[in-house]
């Protein structure tokens, strides 16, 4: 199984225990495979950085780190315009298209609006977390 994650999902699983935490627990622990981008990862450690709830350098550093060496990397070949009103989100539907990815995880509603892109579910994190306990995780 192969998801994106949102950027809101890696700042508030973090900073903060719930849902997104979970997530992030399951994919370090190999339960999913994560796709990402070079775009993603770079706006991932730019909102790290300037989030009010700060983190050392060498904090964001790791994550960086940790997000490039335990993910399927890629670069979209293709650009989608599935996402009207915020365009930025693109690259997320972007990647999972070019990634093979089955879910898009996000609390961002322009994306969540969408539901579902080329048979990829774009899921709130406790809906993703229902989909693996359903796989027994």
């Amino acid at each position: 199984m192969r998801a994106v994650l949102d950027t809101n999902i890696f700042i508030s699983g973090i900073h903060w225990t719930g849902a997104s935490g979970k997530i992030i627990e399951f994919w370090l622990d190999g339960k999913f495979e994560l796709v990402v981008s070079a775009e993603i990862i770079d706006e991932i450690v730019k909102t790290l950085a300037n989030f009010r709830v700060s983190l050392d350098f060498e904090e964001i550093l790791s994550w960086a780190s940790i997000i490039s060496e335990k993910s399927v990397f890629v670069e979209p070949l293709i650009k989608f315009n599935a996402v009207k009103e915020d365009l930025d989100d693109n690259k997320f539907v972007d990647v999972a298209v070019q990634g093979g990815a089955d879910f898009i995880v996000s609390q961002d509603n322009h994306l969540l609006k969408i539901g579902e892109f080329k048979d990829i579910k774009i899921l709130k994190p406790e809906e993703f977390l229902v989909v693996l306990e359903m796989y027994g995780f």
